[in-house]
């Protein structure tokens, strides 16, 4: 792709996600979400595959109908209030609003979109999607949670948490099972922002932290959970640590990821919620073990050996500068915990 083209999309991207965050008009905080849609597509389909355009197709018919809604909630709180703020708004308008964020998310029960569309685009692409393109939903949800129906969110929260650890299980392809550990997390978060706003703050910044740190190494190697192994040769330290940053997202003690689920389990059960909290937990041990799974098949058994693969170490590793740092980041934070809890 042309440098002046990346170099446009990707700051129409960034304005789209600082113009929705920022805005208190319902019309203003919709035309940042349009323009992260159209802003996102072109580089969906910049891979010449079928599987790109029809991933770039159900992308933008989602987030359209998404969009469409927020604009409908909008103009009918419009009508019945007289303003078009959006902390302020009727029952029926955040209703809207909510189905609306939550199909923007991929949360459940609309989550049916988002494994396909990240199964047919690239790996840095699915970074994008599932890291960056959160954050101005996210950020409506937070806006608007005084007078969203709690219930109904952690309802939400923690089927989205139960359906990614379950559908999670039966899958292969690397970048669908990152889908399912999204929309997992999706779950926590949807929750964290019901008992606690300002744990949802910390909870997603590590939740990028640690996918960032996962997806980077992962996107130069093959596409199957079984083939993963064949980067060892290439980088066994970048593979090992790879893994930990993968149990990291999973949330296993003494790494990172456990942080913001540590503290989501603690509000809930100071909320006097510890059937939710219970459920959660179990859920989060369904997507641990594919993620245990997939560090099994990459770290712990060997591929195929051939003459290809003994001398692959001879060549030069294709790693960003900022991978490394991710990677420590996302699994020796856990000390951290309560200076990040009190400043965010």
């Amino acid at each position: 792709m042309n440098p002046l083209i990346w170099s446009t999309l990707l700051t129409s991207l960034v304005a789209s996600t600082i113009i929705t965050i920022s805005s208190n008009h319902w019309l203003l905080a919709w035309f940042g979400l349009e323009l992260s849609t159209l802003s996102i597509l072109p580089t969906i389909m910049k891979l010449p595959h079928p599987r790109a355009t029809e991933a770039a197709t159900k992308y933008f018919l989602v987030q359209v109908t998404a969009a469409t809604l927020i604009l409908l909630a909008s103009i009918t709180s419009a009508w019945q209030t007289g303003h078009w703020t959006i902390t302020h708004s009727t029952p029926t308008a955040t209703l809207l609003t909510t189905l609306a964020i939550m199909l923007k998310l991929g949360a459940a029960p609309m989550y049916m979109w988002y494994p396909h569309v990240l199964q047919g685009i690239t790996m840095n692409t699915a970074l994008l999607i599932s890291t960056w393109q959160k954050l101005a939903p996210l950020a409506l949800l937070y806006m608007t949670h005084n007078h969203l129906h709690h219930t109904t969110l952690l309802l939400v929260g923690l089927l989205s948490a139960l359906i990614g650890g379950w559908a999670g299980l039966n899958q292969t392809q690397v970048r669908t099972i990152m889908a399912f550990s999204s929309i997992a997390h999706m779950g926590w978060l949807i929750t964290a922002i019901t008992i606690s706003p300002s744990l949802t703050t910390l909870a997603m910044l590590i939740y990028i932290t640690t996918t960032t740190a996962t997806f980077l190494p992962l996107a130069t190697t093959t596409r199957s959970a079984t083939t993963t192994g064949t980067l060892w040769p290439l980088s066994p330290t970048t593979l090992a640590t790879t893994m930990l940053a993968l149990l990291s997202l999973g949330g296993l003690p003494p790494l990172t990821g456990f942080m913001p689920k540590w503290l989501i389990l603690k509000e809930l059960l100071s909320s006097g919620l510890p059937l939710i909290a219970t459920l959660l937990l179990m859920s989060s041990l369904l997507s641990l073990f594919f993620y245990t799974r997939l560090a099994y098949l990459t770290v712990l058994t060997t591929p195929p050996t051939t003459t290809n693969t003994e001398h692959k170490w001879r060549l030069k590793t294709a790693q960003l500068k900022h991978t490394a740092p991710m990677i420590m980041t996302s699994m020796l934070l856990l000390p951290m915990t309560t200076t990040l809890y009190t400043t965010t």
